[in-house]
């Protein structure tokens, strides 16, 4: 039995079921799985909520595992990029920045990936952003994938490379995305 002070949580990561105690409440979720799970993908760069470097899929929604608790999550489905896709099987947003060359140093990639993938998700649902002219649209335009990619940053700046990605795989079929 854990000590009082004590956490026990179960998160099921990658689809595995991962029960951890941590001795802190105040643990983040991002320190969680790379302290924790050795999920290393996942990237700590600002610690702030304000690169993006360290966002994951929780129940389908993309959120900064900086600014989220562990605690906060125990029953949650979460998806990292080492869940997304795998040496010789890449998920289609991962094979689209290898082939558009969405990188340079790599240390935002994993993060806007999982960004990128859930962000074309909820446009497929609907979800307006501060740009969308019409939620009907066959295809999102080159400003409406920048705008809803905002929240992560790349130093090396490599955004044209990333939107040509994120616009090939906006292009193909949903069925043929997943």
């Amino acid at each position: 039995m854990p000590a009082p002070s004590d956490h026990s949580i179960t998160l099921t990561v990658n689809g595995t079921a991962e029960t951890l105690t941590l001795p802190d409440p105040r643990v983040s979720l991002l320190d969680a799985l790379r302290q924790r799970l050795k999920l290393t993908g996942t990237k700590k760069g600002c610690d702030h909520g304000q690169c993006g470097a360290c966002t994951v899929i929780v129940n389908g929604r993309r959120i900064n595992s900086c600014l989220s608790l562990a605690v906060m999550h125990d029953g949650d489905q979460i998806t990292t990029i080492e869940g997304l896709g795998a040496p010789g099987a890449l998920a289609p947003m991962q094979a689209a920045f290898l082939h558009h060359d969405g990188f340079q140093c790599g240390y935002c990639t994993p993060g806007q990936i999982m960004s990128a993938t859930a962000m074309l998700d909820e446009a497929r649902a609907g979800w307006p952003s501060v740009v969308s002219g019409d939620l009907t649209a066959p295809s999102l335009s080159d400003d409406e994938i920048r705008e809803r990619m905002s929240g992560n940053l790349c130093r090396c700046a490599a955004y044209p490379n990333i939107v040509a990605a994120i616009r090939e795989v906006a292009d193909t079929a949903p069925e043929d995305a997943a």
